[in-house]
């Protein structure tokens, strides 16, 4: 059996729907995650961030009002702050996150993603 293909998706990203319709290009089914609606948990992001060997401001989009109005440019803060901001924040994250074999690419551009599959 095959592992599980999560992506985290945002509806209303053309890079995220682009990447979905590649999977299903594919033969992918993934399990499709609205992190807007449901944010990954600390866990989940240290995991994610792993695997694509990233700091978590590399995982953060810097220009989303969220990121300078709560102050997430300030480099005082800590690898747990991040975290918990881009729970707090998720449009903050960067889009889409595809995850499969212990593995993780971010869909920008899309065919990035074939690099786990």
């Amino acid at each position: 059996m095959a592992d599980k293909l999560t992506i985290y998706f945002n509806p209303n990203c053309s890079k995220c729907r682009l990447s979905l319709e590649l999977l299903e290009q594919q033969g992918q089914q993934a399990e499709i995650i609205e992190y807007l609606n449901t944010p990954p948990d600390a866990a989940t992001l240290e995991s994610i961030l792993d695997m694509l060997n990233l700091q978590p401001r590399e995982l953060m989009r810097k220009h989303e009002k969220e990121y300078t109005e709560a102050g997430l440019d300030n480099p005082e803060l800590s690898r747990a702050d991040l975290i918990s901001a881009m729970i707090a924040y998720p449009r903050v994250i960067e889009r889409p996150v595809v995850v499969k074999n212990g593995k993780a690419a971010i869909g920008r551009p899309p065919e990035r993603i074939l690099d786990i599959l």
